[in-house]
């Protein structure tokens, strides 16, 4: 089978992507990539992907956009569905699979003109505008949130099962800013970072590449080491390391950490559309498999209060017992039980 990936913009859309990509693979399939040269596309994937292909486009995202600037940003989707039309007819693609965003447009549309079978995977609580356009033209909706999902539970990469542990004891925490960064959650690392480092703690954060330097220079001013990256593909291995998260509530990191049975404190993005990542990260606390704040609450208070008392052990068991292997490789073979019917 010859598939195609499609959407990105965020590191969330893009591991879902990946996950995707390695089940097809795996599968003997041949999968190419149609993404954008905005958002995080090219840093994920322009390099050592499992894609045989990949091609990024000109897009922005619509949605946030005003005036002359959502009729320019339209336009440019337009544009790009033609390139992607002609991309799909290269590779004689008999499938597209979107994992949203605004990267995923021109090739899911381009698809469903060609009638091209298009699959669907919503990552959020909250359903994206690209994603509830295209829902009813799609042959299949997956949703870890959707009670009619055909297929439950998240698409996660396997090394985030291999390397699972249930954590017991609190020796280091991982600050997560996602792939752009958080400013609220690198203020709180430091906030944090001489009553960690005095309790024996160790300390690794993802600060996002805007404001690296920033929060370096911070920690050498305040004396504590750190593990500190920017941007890093090397996730996994250091969530494995960790035994406590401080991180934004995007899908597929909280998955993850799921996953992999480490506990978090989640912050959500207080502008994300339809705040679903604070949708996200409740369905997490009402099953008592985490924490959430909101930015404007006294995170420095929070945060000290779950490490004084974490209870590391039940909540990861709790984790490891709710998350669910193999979705990766189910959604691939749904999608070849109706390519070859």
């Amino acid at each position: 089978m010859k598939l195609c990936i499609t959407g990105g913009g965020t590191g969330g859309h893009l591991m879902i992507a990946e996950a995707l990509a390695e089940a097809a693979v795996d599968g003997g399939h041949e999968v190419i990539f149609i993404g954008s040269i905005s958002g995080q596309d090219r840093n994920y994937f322009e390099h050592n992907s499992p894609f045989s292909h990949v091609y990024f486009l000109e897009t922005t995202g619509v949605v946030n956009q005003k005036g002359m600037g959502k009729i320019k940003a339209l336009l440019k989707t337009l544009k790009a569905v033609f390139r992607a039309r002609k991309i799909l007819k290269k590779h004689k693609i008999q499938a597209t699979y979107s994992v949203g965003g605004f990267s995923a447009a021109p090739a899911a549309f381009a698809s469903l003109s060609r009638f091209i079978p298009l699959f669907i995977h919503e990552q959020n609580a909250v359903e994206g505008k690209l994603n509830s356009i295209l829902k009813k033209y799609a042959k299949s909706f997956v949703s870890a949130y959707d009670a009619n999902s055909s297929i439950s539970g998240y698409p996660v990469k396997e090394c985030f099962y291999k390397d699972a542990r249930v954590r017991t004891e609190l020796k280091t925490i991982i600050f997560l800013g996602g792939s752009h960064g958080a400013k609220a959650i690198n203020e709180l690392a430091l906030c944090v970072a001489k009553d960690l480092h005095n309790a024996g703690i160790k300390i690794i954060h993802q600060s996002g590449a805007f404001d690296y330097e920033r929060v370096k220079n911070a920690y050498e001013g305040i004396g504590v080491p750190v593990e500190l990256y920017g941007f890093t593909k090397e996730l996994p291995s250091l969530i494995t390391r960790a035994d406590l998260a401080v991180s934004r509530a995007g899908a597929s990191t909280l998955w993850e950490l799921t996953a992999n049975g480490c506990p978090a404190l989640f912050i959500p993005y207080p502008y994300a559309a339809g705040d679903h990542q604070y949708h996200n990260a409740q369905f997490i606390v009402k099953n008592g498999l985490g924490w959430c704040a909101r930015e404007d609450e006294n995170l420095q208070k929070v945060l000290i209060e779950i490490i004084k008392n974490p209870d590391l052990q039940t909540k990861s068991e709790k984790l490891l017992a709710y998350a669910t292997q193999g979705v990766a490789r189910a959604m691939i073979q749904e999608v070849e039980e109706i390519v070859y019917a």
